[in-house]
């Protein structure tokens, strides 16, 4: 964190990834990039997508070290050591040829916006046109490209229509769908795919000593994502997964007192992970259902309801953020939504 600030792209307390070094689970994707590079065939534009936690963000910063200069630390595609001056200065988002955007924070509210404003986007433009301090190359990272808003889409999409010279613009997308098609077209797209939950667990065993149990449960939950199951695995989350698996085994009837219980936890001061934890949990359960209803034709209007209730999960979720709603109601209101997608006929 850089001071007392929060970054929008950071996940709790977990290292973020500009300071990470060791990809798990992508070695053929980092060597397609690898190649890409050293050929001389580098695309201006890249769109890494992927799950939440499968490793876009810290793929990205490997090929945002190469491109700025720092020297391989080993056979690995990408690979570059962290005491390298630039892998420093990366950390310290302090190199003069690199810029990340994401959702900025708020003086006034202190708090973090809901989306990639204009202002932000407008700041590839305005960084491309200047002369590269020493490799030559440019590099901008958007984390994430889902959090453009309509206004900041089109001011990206502008960098996108006059690519500069040597200048290297990394989108990070868990849903391109939602992307302007005019911007998903000026990219070459990279997806990474989790790997098994198996191997996941493996790897937070060995990697961050954790529990075998544990790292298994994270790593189901999860999907095998590595840095989703991770996060998992040491915020407390997987507590809060069992408070709301116990809550909708009632359905379509809630019990009351525990919803009230769970909207409390969230309404904490220091509960922020723990709220976006229910409202990720609520809304991936709608989607569960809806999936799960719509592959019996027996269910397709139940199915409709559950859609409807994962799409209004989602802006609420999104407005919490955007507006600062009152946690305690947004908790109650998102129960609501599935208690009434669970009674639809």
């Amino acid at each position: 964190m850089a001071g007392d600030i929060p970054e929008a792209d950071r996940v709790g307390d977990l290292a973020h990834p500009r300071e990470v070094y060791d990809l798990f689970g992508h070695a053929r994707e980092a060597e397609a990039m690898d190649e890409a590079f050293s050929s001389g065939h580098m695309h201006h534009a890249w769109m890494i997508t992927g799950p939440k936690g499968v490793g876009k963000a810290t793929l990205a910063y490997r090929l945002a070290r190469r491109a700025l200069g720092a020297k391989a630390s080993g056979p690995e595609p990408l690979s570059a050591a962290p005491e390298d001056l630039v892998c420093r200065q990366l950390e310290g988002l302090a190199h003069p040829d690199f810029l990340l955007i994401r959702r900025p924070f708020n003086d006034k509210t202190k708090k973090l916006k809901g989306e990639i404003t204009v202002d932000e986007a407008r700041k590839a433009a305005d960084f491309f046109t200047r002369s590269a301090s020493g490799t030559n190359w440019r590099v901008v990272i958007v984390d994430s490209a889902d959090e453009l808003n309509i206004n900041s889409s089109n001011a990206l999409l502008k960098t996108l229509e006059e690519p500069p010279k040597r200048g290297l613009l990394i989108l990070l997308v868990e849903t391109p769908g939602r992307l302007l098609p005019t911007i998903r077209s000026r990219c070459r797209r990279l997806l990474l795919r989790a790997p098994s939950a198996d191997d996941t667990a493996s790897w937070l065993v060995t990697t961050h000593g954790l529990d075998a149990e544990t790292a298994k449960r994270a790593s189901v939950l999860a999907g095998g994502a590595p840095g989703r199951a991770l996060a998992y695995a040491v915020s407390g989350e997987l507590a809060v997964k069992d408070d709301l698996d116990r809550l909708l085994a009632g359905l379509p009837r809630i019990d009351r007192s525990a919803a009230m219980r769970l909207a409390d936890q969230a309404a904490r001061k220091d509960a922020e992970t723990v709220r976006k934890a229910i409202m990720g949990f609520l809304s991936g359960y709608a989607q569960s259902r809806a999936r799960d209803l719509a592959a019996d034709r027996q269910g397709l209007s139940q199915a409709a309801a559950w859609v409807k209730a994962s799409d209004a999960l989602r802006r609420l979720a999104r407005d919490a953020e955007a507006i600062y709603l009152d946690p305690k109601q947004t908790i109650h209101a998102a129960i609501s939504l599935i208690e009434d997608a669970a009674s639809a006929p």
